[in-house]
């Protein structure tokens, strides 16, 4: 009497370098060398891969950086202290200029200061307070440099020194000039980082 033959079953893995041959109640392994039937991926293919994302995030980071330096470069431009010194300093110098007398100013040979006389208030009979603009030398230094342009602000007979400020810092060079009823200042600033000359031009309105 022939005996019946089992039936086969084959059952493959993710990747069937083996496989489990079911006859029946006995289970055999065997294992395949075709290359052909190997799934997954190869060496060369994750190196590959990993060229790719490593290539990616360089170029990602790449344009990060240099959006933020871009941002940092406009924002010093638009807020940095050159700029402030420059609006602060042509601010003071024009409306000190506006309300000074034609009457009386004063200019150093160098140009080095400039003196301008004006009213202390309405009651005055004549001019008996005085303003005077001076550049102080300070050099250079690796944040810029460190003159300084001042006014001082005084008494006129007797004379006397009322008060001195400064309007602003990082002055490479200051040059004053005066042509009839008007006055010039030529303002040079350095932070170390970035340069600017500020020419600032007002006329004298009281006689």
């Amino acid at each position: 009497m022939a005996m019946p033959k089992k039936k086969l079953t084959i059952q493959r893995g993710f990747t069937p370098l083996e496989e489990l041959r079911f006859a029946g109640n006995q289970i055999r392994i065997s294992k395949r060398a075709d290359k052909r039937f190997l799934t997954g991926f190869t060496i060369t293919e994750l190196m590959v891969t990993v060229m790719i994302s490593t290539i990616v995030m360089f170029g990602i980071g790449f344009m990060v950086v240099e959006s933020q330096r871009g941002w940092n470069r406009m924002y010093n431009r638009a807020y940095s202290d050159v700029v402030t010194n420059s609006y602060v300093a042509r601010k003071t110098f024009d409306a000190v200029i506006r309300k000074a007398s034609s009457e009386k100013i004063l200019l150093d040979e160098d140009g080095t200061w400039l003196e301008v006389y004006y009213y202390a208030d309405a009651n005055s009979a004549s001019v008996d307070r005085y303003a005077r603009f001076y550049y102080s030398e300070g050099g250079q230094s690796e944040t810029g440099a460190e003159g300084q342009l001042n006014i001082e602000y005084g008494r006129a007979e007797p004379r006397e020194t009322l008060t001195i400020r400064t309007v602003c810092e990082n002055v490479a060079s200051c040059v004053f000039k005066v042509a009839g009823r008007s006055a010039q200042m030529i303002l040079t600033l350095d932070d170390g980082t970035q340069t600017a000359t500020v020419v600032s031009s007002s006329v004298m309105h009281n006689q």
